[in-house]
Order: structure tokens, then sequence, then C-alpha cells
């Protein structure tokens, strides 16, 4: 059974900077999403 299949992308409004992003799972309400440059700098500190 091949993976080839297209991994389903939500549109998300990163929390920090504010950008539109698409990230690869549903955002929830309650906790903030960030774009990949914000996420890398939340994950060094």
């Amino acid at each position: 059974m091949p993976f080839d299949r297209e991994r389903e992308m939500f549109k998300a409004t990163c929390g920090d900077c504010g950008n539109e992003c698409e990230i690869p799972f549903k955002p929830k309400e309650d906790r903030p999403v960030y774009c990949k440059e914000c996420f890398q700098t939340h994950r060094e500190n």
C-alpha cells in the first residue's frame, strides 16, 4: 500500500507574526499556531 497521498493542509494565522501559513493539522481554537520561522524560535528557547 503506497503512502504517496498528499497530507491535508489547513490555513492558519501565526500567533506571533500574524502571517498566514499552512499547517499539517487542524488548529485548535485554544492553542496558538506558529509559522515555520516562529516555530523554530519557540523551539530554541
